[in-house]
């Protein structure tokens, strides 16, 4: 260890730094915001894309919660919660986004941005792009649930906080959500199989 520090004592001085980070910025300090924005803003855009399929729309959303989280965080309680409070912001901007969009637009298609690896061979490829079209085609609220579940890692009640939903109506929303994305795959290879 470079620090000589054993983990758990880094990990509580990370944790207290950032507690320190989020108190300045909940009393209008900038640069901490920035330091807090900075931090996050990689995993936010990652959850926005997965969940709202379009980069453009990604962007509004975060940049959506962005402006949220600096108006409303004088008025957070508790800076421990600081990251489950900004993901919740970031899934309501996703489905205002979202929301909006869907008045303007019909469905997209998928942009997958795929960089294959050297030994990554076509059917993996295939798959990715398969699994990107099945994923589009669900609801927002079904591509929501399944991003916090299996990208973010989050468990049923961290999901249920984030989107702001009782534990079962989340337990039923991840249960429609994989039959979907299931049918989906099985209605994308019906159409690939030959006449």
């Amino acid at each position: 260890m470079a620090s000589g520090l054993p983990v758990t004592t880094r990990l509580s001085a990370d944790a207290i730094a950032r507690r320190g980070l989020v108190e300045q910025a909940m009393h209008g300090d900038h640069d901490a915001f920035g330091r807090l924005a900075a931090g996050a803003i990689d995993r936010m855009h990652a959850v926005a894309w997965l969940i709202l399929r379009d980069q453009h729309d990604a962007e509004d959303a975060v940049q959506e919660a962005l402006v949220r989280v600096w108006r409303e965080l004088p008025r957070l309680r508790d800076c421990d919660r600081f990251d489950a409070w900004l993901r919740r912001l970031l899934v309501n901007a996703c489905h205002d986004v979202g929301r909006r969009h869907r008045r303007h637009a019909a469905m997209r298609l998928v942009e997958l941005q795929v960089e294959p690896a050297a030994t990554d061979g076509w059917r993996a490829i295939e798959d990715r792009e398969r699994l990107g079209r099945a994923f589009a085609r669900l609801s927002i609220d079904q591509r929501t649930v399944l991003t916090l579940m299996h990208y973010v890692g989050l468990t049923g009640p961290e999901i249920a906080a984030a989107v702001g939903a009782p534990l079962g109506t989340v337990k039923s929303r991840l249960r429609y959500a994989s039959a979907a994305l299931r049918a989906a795959l099985e209605a994308d290879d019906r159409v690939a199989l030959p006449a």
